[in-house]
């Protein structure tokens, strides 16, 4: 964790916001003034806020989807209904043309 070693001997990825973090509060008057700092290292710990975003952006993807899913399936229902409709029969518009000699 804030050990300081990475996984092959070195410096571990988020040293760099626990010396930030260690720094700010060996000098603050008051430790609120270093939750900036704390927030770093605990969202390079855990990636809290990453995750976060990374739901929403996949619940709007599939919020979208199901909305292009909807109206492509209304529009191949208006379309069906629009086939079936009677015009045809009204010959007002002819589904066959006739050739007449």
């Amino acid at each position: 964790m804030a050990s300081g070693f990475g996984l092959d001997g070195g410096r571990g990825r988020c040293f760099h916001f626990w010396q930030e973090f260690n720094k700010c509060y060996a000098t603050a008057d008051l430790p609120q003034q270093c939750l900036d700092q704390r927030d770093d290292y605990l969202e390079c710990l855990h990636h809290t806020k990453e995750f976060a975003r990374i739901t929403r952006i996949k619940t709007e993807e599939l919020k979208q989807a199901e909305k292009r899913q909807a109206e492509q399936a209304k529009a191949k229902q208006d379309a069906l209904t629009a086939a079936k409709s009677n015009l045809p029969k009204l010959n007002i518009i002819d589904d066959k043309t006739e050739v007449k000699a």
